[in-house]
C-alpha cells in the first residue's frame, strides 16, 4: 500500500474501493483528504465501468476518528463560514448517483460518523464505536450529524447521541438502525464488497434511478413520493437496459446491461 492518504482500487466486478489511508492519524479528515475524496467521487461518477463504491479506513483502530481539529482550531468564524460555503464531502457522497457502502471498524467519530451517514448503507464489525463527539468541545455536528442521523434513528436516539457525545457500541448501533449490517470482527470489508457485488451486477440505470427514488422518500410527502417513483419507473422502462432486462427475462437468458 502506498502512502497516499486516499487510495482507489477499481475492480473487475464494477466495484470501486476507496481506502482512507492515514492510520497514524486514525484516518482523520483533513483538507487534503476531503479534496481528494471529492475529486475521487467526481471521477467515479463519470466512470461508466463503476457501478458501486465501498469506502473504508486503513489500520486496525478506526474508520475515521473525526475531523482534524488542529486544522480548524485557529480559524475565525468568518473563515469557517467561507469553508462551509463550498461543496463539502458529505454532500458529495450523499448526492453521488451510484450506491455507496461504508465499511466501519473501530472508531467512527464526528466527521467520520457524518461521512458514514452520507453513505447509502453502513456495514460494521463488532469493534465499531460511533460517536457524534462535537458536544465535547463546545460544538455541534455540522455535516449531517443531526439531520441525517435523526432521519435514520429517530429524534430520541439522535438527541442521545448528539447531546451526550457518548460512544455507541456496535451492537446498539445495529439495534437502533444506524448500522444496517453487523458482522464479526474483521469481516466488515468483505461483507460490504459482497453486498456491493450483488448490486453491481444489475443495470447502472436502474441502480441510479432506484437510489434516487429512495432518497426522495426522505424528502417528499408520500403522495408526491409515489408520483416521483412512478416517473423514475417510467424512465427505467424507457431505457435500453430496461428493454434488455425484460427481453432477457422472457427469453430466459442473462441480461447484458450497458448502462443506457
Amino acid at each position: 500500500m502506498s502512502d497516499a492518504p486516499v487510495q482507489v482500487e477499481k475492480r473487475d466486478d464494477h466495484i470501486a474501493v476507496i481506502t482512507l489511508n492515514r492510520p497514524d492519524k486514525l484516518n482523520a479528515l483533513n483538507a487534503e483528504v476531503r479534496r481528494i475524496l471529492r475529486e475521487t467521487f467526481d471521477e467515479l461518477e463519470q466512470d461508466e465501468d463503476v457501478r458501486a463504491v465501498v469506502i473504508h479506513g486503513s489500520g486496525e483502530k478506526a474508520f475515521v476518528a473525526g475531523a482534524d481539529i488542529t486544522e480548524f482550531a485557529s480559524r475565525t468564524p468568518e473563515e469557517q463560514r467561507d469553508v462551509y460555503a463550498h461543496r463539502r464531502i458529505y454532500e458529495t457522497v450523499a448526492d453521488f448517483p451510484k450506491p455507496v457502502i461504508c465499511a466501519i471498524h473501530g472508531f467512527c467519530i464526528g466527521g467520520g460518523s457524518e461521512l458514514a451517514l452520507a453513505c447509502d448503507i453502513r456495514v460494521a464489525d463488532r469493534t465499531a464505536r460511533i460517536s457524534q463527539a462535537e458536544i465535547r468541545i463546545g460544538l455541534i455536528p455540522g455535516g449531517g450529524g443531526t439531520q441525517r442521523l435523526a432521519r435514520l434513528v429517530g429524534r430520541g436516539w439522535a438527541s442521545i447521541i448528539s447531546l451526550t457525545g457518548d460512544f455507541l457500541e456496535a451492537e446498539e448501533a445495529h439495534r437502533i438502525g444506524y448500522v444496517d449490517i453487523l458482522v464479526d470482527e474483521g469481516e466488515h470489508l468483505s461483507r460490504a464488497l459482497e453486498l456491493a457485488g450483488r448490486m453491481a451486477r444489475w443495470s447502472p440505470v436502474s441502480l441510479r434511478l432506484a437510489k434516487d427514488a429512495i432518497r426522495a422518500a426522505y424528502e417528499l410527502p408520500l403522495a408526491e413520493g409515489l408520483v416521483y417513483e412512478k416517473e423514475r419507473f417510467l424512465d427505467a422502462f424507457a431505457s435500453e437496459d430496461g428493454r434488455e432486462g425484460v427481453s432477457a427475462f422472457v427469453e430466459k437468458r442473462k441480461p447484458d446491461f450497458k448502462g443506457r
